[in-house]
């Protein structure tokens, strides 16, 4: 069993948000703890371009067998591409197909070792092809607008005739939350995607699927670890 937790040193919102402390504890610590925890996998994988990342991971218990090449740690480095490197380089060191994997995001630090035990035994209850962790949507999709220079706003059309209405009376959407993903290599070989017709959610709550992008996400992780 795999779990790939993919660090890159380069990020644009914040910098080196991978191994920022968070609470006294690098970011990317919280994702390796969990995996381990769990106590499902075999191989714990941190993809990063980076040595310092790579020292600290391997600190808190994962593998790092590689330095990922510099053209797949660039900010249009394709997330595919980087899953099926780390996926080839262990197969042909083990010997072993590797059919099915996890992706543990690091910039989800709320996501627990029972979140990642609860989405196996639902991906296999359900015999998916793949699975995307997921929360509801907070803002209906109707209530988007487009602006146009002088400010006017127009209704971009998505379940337009709902724009008006209460939240409650809207149908409720899921956006991922980059928590977890079990993914199918022959899937993201041949069709370069983590979504087929037999992809199901693991839904979490919004407290669990803070996905750390820019400073205030890390305050708000923050906050919500103190408080747990």
């Amino acid at each position: 069993n795999l779990a790939i937790i993919p660090a890159r040193s380069g990020s644009k919102g914040l910098k080196d948000k991978n191994i920022k402390l968070l609470n006294g504890k690098p970011l990317i610590a919280y994702s390796i703890e969990a995996a381990k925890k769990s106590e499902i996998y075999s191989h714990i994988l941190v993809s990063t371009d980076s040595e310092r990342y790579g020292e600290i991971a391997i600190q808190y218990g994962a593998e790092v067998p590689f330095l990922r090449p510099k053209e797949l740690a660039e900010d249009t480095s394709s997330a595919v591409d980087v899953y099926l490197h780390a996926i080839d380089f262990l197969q042909k060191k083990t010997g072993k197909e590797i059919q099915k994997f996890m992706v543990l995001l690091p910039t989800a630090p709320l996501r627990e070792a029972k979140d990642i035990e609860q989405a196996i035994r639902y991906f296999f209850a359900k015999k998916a092809e793949t699975l995307i962790s997921m929360k509801e949507a907070e803002i209906p999709i109707s209530w988007y607008y487009g602006m146009d220079e002088q400010g006017r706003i127009k209704n971009m059309g998505f379940d337009e005739q709902n724009a008006v209405e209460n939240r409650q009376s809207n149908r409720t959407y899921y956006i991922p939350n980059g928590a977890i993903y079990i993914l199918d290599t022959k899937l993201l070989r041949e069709r370069h995607t983590y979504y087929s017709d037999n992809t199901v959610a693991y839904l979490m709550s919004q407290e669990k699927s803070v996905d750390i992008d820019c400073e205030f996400d890390f305050k708000m992780a923050e906050l919500l670890l103190s408080q747990n």
